[in-house]
C-alpha cells in the first residue's frame, strides 16, 4: 500500500519520489483486502508484487522505512539498517475495516514524508 501511494501521491504533486515495497520475507501474493482498500481511494496496485529487500535496494535508497516490526522482530531492518519505523500493523488477515484503518495510516505518513521531501 505504502508503494502505490507514495507514488501515486508524488506523482500528483510533480514530485521525482520513486517507492519501492519490499519485506525481509515474501508473500506469495498480493494481500486482496490491501488492494481492495486501495482502490477505494482510486490507487490501483496492478503490476505490484510481493519483493524481498536485496542490499542493492538499501544502497540505492535515500529513506528506508519500515511499517512496524512487530510483526518479525528478528528480520526487522530496523535491527540492521538505519530505518524510520511507522510502528503500523500488518494487514496481512485482517478484515477490509482494519485494512483501511492501517492505510489511512500510511496516508498520512506518506502526505507527511512527501511534505517533508518537498520543503527539502
Amino acid at each position: 500500500m505504502a508503494e502505490a501511494m507514495t507514488n501515486a501521491f508524488a506523482k500528483e504533486q510533480g514530485l521525482a519520489v520513486h517507492a519501492i515495497s519490499s519485506g525481509t520475507v515474501g508473500g506469495k501474493a498480493l494481500n486482496p483486502m490491501a488492494v481492495e482498500a486501495m482502490l477505494e481511494l482510486g490507487i490501483s496496485m496492478e503490476g505490484q508484487i510481493p519483493k524481498i529487500m536485496t542490499q542493492e535496494m538499501v544502497d540505492q535508497s535515500d529513506r528506508i522505512i519500515s511499517m512496524g516490526c512487530g510483526v518479525d522482530a528478528e528480520a526487522c531492518p530496523a535491527r540492521f539498517i538505519l530505518t524510520e519505523d511507522w510502528g503500523l500493523d500488518d494487514p496481512a488477515g485482517q478484515p477490509i475495516e482494519v485494512v483501511r484503518t492501517i492505510r489511512d495510516q500510511i496516508q498520512k505518513h506518506v502526505q507527511a514524508l512527501l511534505t517533508d521531501v518537498s520543503e527539502q
